[in-house]
């Protein structure tokens, strides 16, 4: 698809394209319905009967359940295939992804993958941002639009997995037992099987419904783009915190394949802990990274491109001159995280060859160490560079 074409893909959709398919009924109903219980009879109920302390530690051991089952099982794992899970862990995922009601792993993946593919694209995108926060939040799901039309195409891979099989032509008896026999019977064990089914039931379920939506919606509209301006994805640690570290939304459409989405130690994802502390008891593996040279030429093509824009603003008579030194900055790092990236692999063949006894005295180690030190001193050329123009 050409640029043009692109551009003319994601614009909203003219007056002939406007007029709205007919209500899906069944979905208006369970989100009108579970709505109206969370916010009329369970606080009601809160007033007149409480809820014990042990039903409120149940309540946040349903949300992380419902949650991670979304972004560690249906997202990470299944979508995006960026890590292997134990059979064990991939059931207790499917068991908790109908408990959130969202559809089953096969429907939901299709239209990530579909989401991923045509991002921003109002008739190919199931959740385009650019029809606007209201659609791409749930107003997607309340009528048959052209983009949400149901193409399994792309989970073919799904249907040789008999976990995902079982739950897809299980899913709306594992749904309702889910939601209401478990949050009843969870309930009842702590005594009191109303304050279960309310509490576990019906307000998990709204606030875990929201709290998903906002990654297509709110995601996609307030926060920054480090990585990739190439769509409308957004970073924001303020919604990370309440996605399972999901938030960081721009990093992720960047870099799909990389079972985080938060990749510095102080950014909020629970979700990749998870999934790191189940490969450490080997209950999942072949976790995957993005190589960080690849990852931090992105950030620097961005911080490029932000003071390109400032520098023209200025309209000053040095202009070219900045110019030129931003580009010429830019090329040595790009090189030097090259050399270094090379080097490294290098480095690393020869471990896995044995071809090095005490590697830490080879030319190799040492050249390594040169590049590093290179490679640092052009990261701080660089930033005090850019910073001017932050």
């Amino acid at each position: 698809m050409s640029n043009q074409e692109n551009k003319r893909a994601i614009l909203p959709p003219n007056n002939a394209e406007r007029v709205k398919p007919a209500l899906r009924l069944d979905v208006v109903v369970i989100f009108l319905g579970t709505t109206l219980v969370a916010l009329t009879l369970v606080p009601w109920y809160g007033f007149t009967s409480g809820y014990s302390a042990g039903m409120w530690v149940a309540f946040a051991i349903f949300m992380f359940w419902n949650g991670l089952s979304i972004t560690a099982g249906y997202h990470r794992l299944w979508s995006h295939k960026t890590y292997k899970a134990h059979p064990v862990i991939r059931v207790i995922f499917a068991i908790g992804g109908a408990l959130s009601v969202q559809n089953s792993i096969r429907i939901w993946c299709a239209d990530h993958r579909h989401h991923h593919r045509f991002t921003d694209h109002v008739d190919k995108d199931p959740y385009s941002a650019q029809r606007g926060f209201w659609y791409s939040h749930m107003g997607w799901m309340l009528r048959d639009y052209q983009a949400t039309e149901k193409d399994f195409s792309n989970v073919k891979d799904l249907d040789q997995d008999p976990i995902a099989v079982w739950q897809d032509k299980h899913y709306v008896a594992l749904a309702l037992a889910s939601n209401f026999l478990l949050t009843t019977l969870v309930g009842a064990l702590l005594g009191d099987a109303i304050g279960g089914l309310l509490l576990l039931g019906f307000l998990r379920l709204v606030l875990s419904h929201h709290t998903t939506f906002f990654i297509n919606s709110l995601a996609h509209f307030w926060g920054r783009q480090p990585y990739s301006d190439a769509n409308s994805s957004k970073d924001n640690p303020i919604i990370a915190f309440f996605t399972y570290g999901e938030g960081y939304h721009n990093f992720h459409h960047t870099f799909q394949w990389d079972y985080r989405n938060g990749i510095f130690w102080y950014q909020y994802d629970p979700t990749k802990w998870l999934i790191k502390a189940l490969s450490w008891c080997s209950l999942a593996s072949d976790l995957k990274r993005i190589a960080p040279e690849i990852i931090e030429q992105n950030m620097a093509r961005m911080q490029l491109q932000v003071a390109r824009e400032k520098i023209s603003q200025f309209k000053a008579k040095n202009t070219q001159l900045w110019l030129e030194i931003l580009e010429t900055e830019y090329d040595q790092l790009v090189e030097a995280l090259n050399e270094w990236s090379n080097c490294r692999q290098h480095w690393v063949e020869l471990k896995k060859d044995s071809i090095l006894k005490k590697w830490e005295e080879t030319e190799t180690r040492q050249k390594l160490r040169e590049l590093e030190s290179a490679l640092d001193f052009q990261r701080q050329q660089w930033k005090m560079l850019t910073q001017q123009f932050a």
